[in-house]
């Protein structure tokens, strides 16, 4: 089984995240940012990696530090459940379309994060999460995973409709990077030998 469990306690927030990458998509998620929550619900549902997240933040100031710390935990949580990487896929993609947007995500897991961000919200908040959050979610995630990422959204104009298509299309797309390749299930998936 590939799981980890990462906690991350400072002045800020009080978080504990536990990842089953070969799970089912089963997920308990508390943020007390409740858009936020929904986010990475359906990360986990579409993704089949089990997710346990919960976080007691500083939401009486805003939800940066929740949202960013909840990123970092997840994403090394997914790096330590990867472990060395080896027999992984490592190339994720998806288009994922939601109604009238369609959002295309691809990702590798390089070990090189970045994150290539082309996607724009008319409204500052949906629910009680401010837009400008999303961005500063997928680039933490990347950097603390140790994932390249693309994510860029060809049309759209319902806000909710591009946000859901980002965390979706990121499910699908970890979903494939993940899974291990019965073809090379003891490599690791580079000419260089590490990851």
């Amino acid at each position: 089984m590939r799981t980890a469990t990462i906690r991350r306690d400072t002045s800020e927030t009080k978080i504990a995240v536990t990842v089953n990458l070969d799970g089912t998509g089963a997920y308990a998620v508390n943020t007390g940012v409740g858009f936020f929550d929904h986010m990475l619900e359906q990360l986990s549902r579409h993704s089949l990696i089990d997710m346990d997240v919960t976080c007691d933040g500083d939401l009486h100031i805003d939800q940066h530090h929740t949202v960013e710390d909840t990123a970092l935990a997840l994403g090394a949580a997914i790096a330590q459940a990867l472990a060395d990487k080896r027999g992984i896929r490592r190339y994720g993609d998806a288009l994922s379309p939601m109604d009238e947007t369609l959002t295309r995500v691809a990702l590798d897991i390089s070990g090189r994060p970045w994150l290539v961000w082309k996607t724009a919200f008319t409204q500052t908040r949906l629910g009680e999460m401010d837009t400008e959050m999303f961005q500063h979610f997928f680039h933490s995630f990347a950097q603390a995973a140790g994932i390249t990422l693309h994510i860029e959204t060809l049309y759209g104009d319902n806000n909710h409709h591009i946000a859901e298509s980002a965390f979706k299309g990121l499910a699908r797309a970890l979903r494939q990077a993940v899974e291990i390749d019965p073809r090379k299930a003891d490599a690791i998936p580079s000419t260089k030998g590490s990851l």
